[in-house]
């Protein structure tokens, strides 16, 4: 029970470390954090599109975060570094944040879900699923699903590539909730086989030689039964 204990409390304070971050870089276009632990402390990777805001002049953001994380959440020794979000399209906080800022911006939810979900998978996903939740159109709550592609929901790829992320977003009506599910075109299915062709081999030098020679030895041979049957 108390691996149990830990492995819970763990969970928690990741997702807890991940909301306050996403507030927080939310300028930066904050896509995600990795945390592991390391014999020197705790090794945290942020994910954003903007690097620089995350940084700060000579550093002053990212040290401030460091004391926050530490003061706040009891991370031992954070060191963090921050990586660039190379498209930001297959990225399931940025995309679900841009839903949620079009969202703020009054745009419908139907008109938001289709936007993204097309922008996701002209960046060449393999599928998407979006799930816009709240009270969308009368009073009371439910939600609306977007999908396009090939995405399962369980087995080994859903757990190892497929990349999830939800955003909570404060309207008029009410809280809306905006749940994303990416699965990257890097992901490998062991339902699809691929079958590779070989080469058309060369004949080695021997094997030539020998060809040769028993085509020889065989037109030999029919000769000289031509002329026995003469």
């Amino acid at each position: 029970m108390a691996v149990v204990k830990h492995f819970i409390s763990e969970s928690i304070k990741k997702t807890e470390i991940d909301e306050f971050l996403q507030k927080k870089l939310e300028r930066a276009g904050y896509g995600g954090v990795n945390i592991s632990k390391t014999p020197l402390g705790t090794h945290i990777v942020i994910y954003a599109m903007r690097p620089g805001i995350v940084i700060g002049r000579g550093g002053e953001t990212i040290r401030e975060l460091a004391s926050l994380l530490e003061e706040k959440f009891g991370v031992s020794n954070p060191q963090i570094s921050v990586s660039e979000i190379e498209i930001p399209e297959l990225n399931a906080h940025v995309v679900a944040s841009r839903i949620a800022s079009a969202l703020q911006r009054g745009i419908h939810f139907r008109r938001a879900g289709f936007w993204a979900l097309n922008q996701v998978m002209e960046a060449g996903a393999l599928g998407v699923e979006i799930i816009i939740s709240g009270k969308l159109r009368t009073e009371r709550a439910r939600y609306e699903k977007f999908r396009a592609g090939y995405l399962p929901k369980c087995g080994e790829p859903a757990l190892k590539y497929m990349r999830k992320a939800e955003v909570h977003v404060q309207l008029k009506p009410g809280i809306f909730g905006v749940k994303v599910r990416i699965m990257p075109p890097d992901a490998v299915f062991p339902d699809k086989i691929q079958i590779v062709e070989s080469p058309p081999q060369e004949e080695t030098t021997e094997e030539k030689a020998v060809a040769e020679a028993t085509t020889e030895e065989t037109v030999e041979t029919t000769s000289e039964e031509k002329e026995e049957t003469e």
